[in-house]
């Protein structure tokens, strides 16, 4: 072999080995965050807040399927701070949840992230001490695919919500603790009543209001907090955050909710919107014209404005108290028209699963007084006692109760937060033998109804007038959970090893929310085994639509479409609906697993998990190549 040819084999083996282990190799990025105090100004009010690097919210984050990166997080803040890194998958020590995956970020100390990014698609990032998120701390990652997505798009833009309030997530915590309805702004009136007269009756009307008095909650009560400037963001509706574009151009919105407690019903009128992907994961394409998000979901859509005008990008909270409101358009200045916001709903019977219109003339006369203090999380096994209720044959709405002397019932109402309404299907109640205990003084509560396999319209939402939403326009097509198909597989399909029921309860009126009766504080870890594939029925017995974000692992929500269910990281259970979700339990350590509405989770409607087990149990559940999109 001459000294060429010698030469060139060299090269060719050089070239060879690198080739072998090009695979293995992946880009590797560096980001600096520091969390700051900072003031945030809504065109409305200005407040001190915290954010990322200066502002509120925080820059858009963006990495690469495939790449490892490193986030190197200063805390500037006189106290404890976090990084969760909401709806990626990675390590449980790289979570970001002080007490449960890290011990925190101290005033002062800089804590490095490190993870690999094995997935694509739009998530977000927000802190998890306190209530420094609700207070501005959060932004957007925007993570790009290695293959070629299915869709073409000529421009991209983030367009996250928020809930801006002008007291802080502190004092806001004290007040509902002090008085839950002390955001309430829209409380009917005695001229709602009299107009409820006029057009129902006077008997109805009263049926009505002695109902929801005796539950100690209003019809009103669809959110806890009012009195907020939504954003877009950062910007409030007067400051008008614009889009730009050229007509025929096709646009992606990445639509993220960063609300504290506001959920949004969300359109552009003139132009009918494409959902692409629910919580980053590509979905089988669904034309709409409004949808609903969730409080910490994230929905990718495609509009392809064809006019040369503007659009006005319009999101109402689902009571109807405030809005968000940018503007897409050909060049920066131009404006659409602002929709109305309509009337606010009200919650109804139906909302609740039930119907008080025959409940007069009970008589309560054998019910006791107890310390409210046993009503741990609504648990209320230990309170009423109805003796020989019998609700065997009680049917819409209608109450078929021998034997019951209720007329020493003590002041405040009956409180029935631990009713087992079983089977009830269109507000049907089937409920024999009911046993209630001592009924505490503390008045009539249901905010932990048990409705076991109720079924309504759409099980995705709430069965009565308040919380079913319509396209605000009065026709088109509204979003529901049970369009969502994924693009592909992620999961090979399997049948679940075991099922765990989350009844999601509260009290209302002292301000307790819970998992199963019982608050975060008192209840133990829920232990899952790598390597199962786990079904949670999730039983809302609550009057509020609770948004469950399991850390972590994917939620295969059940839609009915099997293998094509769609995957997400955060599920809306809406009152009174049973919803049914599997996880393939793919990732050892501690997780959290909560309502993502900050008052809630910090009122005790979270829990830790604990993955036991390690990979070599999980041969079966190792994602299909390619799936994670």
């Amino acid at each position: 072999m001459n000294m060429f040819t010698l030469r060139a084999a060299r090269r060719a083996l050089a070239v060879a080995a690198l080739l072998a282990v090009q695979p293995a190799l992946s880009h590797a990025g560096t980001y600096t965050l520091t969390v700051d105090p900072v003031t945030i100004d809504t065109g409305d009010f200005k407040k001190t807040g915290i954010g990322y690097n200066g502002a509120s919210p925080g820059p858009v984050l963006k990495f690469q399927e495939g790449e490892d990166v490193t986030i190197n997080v200063t805390n500037n803040l006189k106290e404890e701070t976090s990084i969760h890194w909401h709806g990626l998958i990675l390590p449980f020590q790289m979570d970001g949840v002080p007490d449960i995956s890290f011990p925190g970020i101290a005033p002062g100390e800089t804590f490095t992230y490190r993870f690999p990014v094995v997935q694509s698609g739009t998530y977000w990032f927000h802190s998890h001490s306190g209530f420094q998120e609700p207070d501005g701390a959060y932004g957007a990652i925007v993570i790009t695919p290695k293959k070629r997505e299915p869709f073409k798009v000529d421009r991209d833009y983030v367009v996250q919500f928020t809930d801006k309030h002008p007291h802080s997530g502190a004092r806001i915590m004290r007040n509902l603790k002090q008085a839950p309805d002390y955001y309430n702004r829209e409380q009917q009136t005695v001229g709602d009543f009299f107009s409820d007269a006029r057009k129902n009756g006077l008997s109805a009307a009263l049926d009505d209001r002695m109902a929801w008095g005796s539950m100690r909650m209003m019809a009103t009560d669809i959110e806890d907090v009012q009195g907020f400037t939504p954003l877009i963001n950062g910007k409030g509706p007067d400051q008008n955050w614009t889009a730009l574009f050229k007509p025929g151009e096709r646009v992606r919105l990445r639509f993220i909710n960063s609300s504290a407690m506001t959920y949004f019903d969300v359109r552009i009128p003139g132009l009918k919107m494409t959902v692409v992907a629910a919580d980053g994961n590509l979905v089988q394409p669904v034309p709409v014209d409004e949808f609903r998000i969730g409080v910490a979901e994230t929905y990718d859509v495609i509009v392809r404005p064809q006019e040369d005008k503007a659009y006005t990008l319009f999101a109402q909270s689902m009571g109807r108290t405030a809005f968000a409101r940018g503007t897409l358009a050909p060049r920066p200045g131009m404006t659409a028209p602002v929709p109305d916001m309509g009337d606010s709903p009200l919650l109804t019977m139906a909302d609740m699963g039930m119907d008080h219109g025959s409940m007069a003339g009970m008589d309560h006369s054998t019910m006791q007084k107890e310390d409210p203090a046993e009503m741990q999380g609504m648990n209320h096994g230990k309170t009423m006692n109805h003796g020989t209720m019998n609700h065997d044959d009680m049917k819409q709405g209608t109450m078929k109760q021998g034997g019951m002397d209720h007329s020493k019932m003590p002041s405040g109402g009956m409180n029935h937060g631990s009713m087992n309404h079983g089977d009830m299907k269109q507000d049907t109640l089937k409920q024999g033998g009911m046993d209630h205990g001592k009924m505490p003084s503390g008045g009539m509560n249901h905010g932990s109804m048990n409705h076991g396999s109720m079924q309504t319209q759409d099980p995705f939402y709430a069965a009565g007038s308040g919380l079913t939403p319509t396209p605000s326009e009065g026709q088109g097509k509204f979003l529901s959970y049970s369009d969502l198909k994924a693009q592909r597989p992620l999961y090979k399909d399997r049948e679940a090893t075991r099922e765990i029921e989350l009844r999601l309860t509260g009290n209302m009126e002292r301000y307790i929310w819970s998992i199963n009766g019982v608050k975060y504080e008192d209840a133990d870890p829920i232990r899952l085994q790598y390597g199962e594939r786990v079904r949670f029925k999730f039983v809302n017995e609550t009057m509020m639509t609770h948004p469950m974000h399991l850390h972590g692992m994917w939620s295969i929500l059940d839609v009915g479409a099997e293998k094509w269910d769609p995957v997400k990281h955060t599920i809306s259970i809406a009152p009174g609906t049973t919803v049914y979700s599997e996880t393939e339990v793919d990732a050892t350590g501690q997780w959290a697993f909560h309502c993502h509405l900050s008052y809630h989770a910090a009122a005790g409607m979270f829990r830790k998990i604990i993955v036991e087990g390690g990979p070599d149990n999980t041969a079966d559940i190792t994602p299909l190549k390619g799936a994670i999109q």
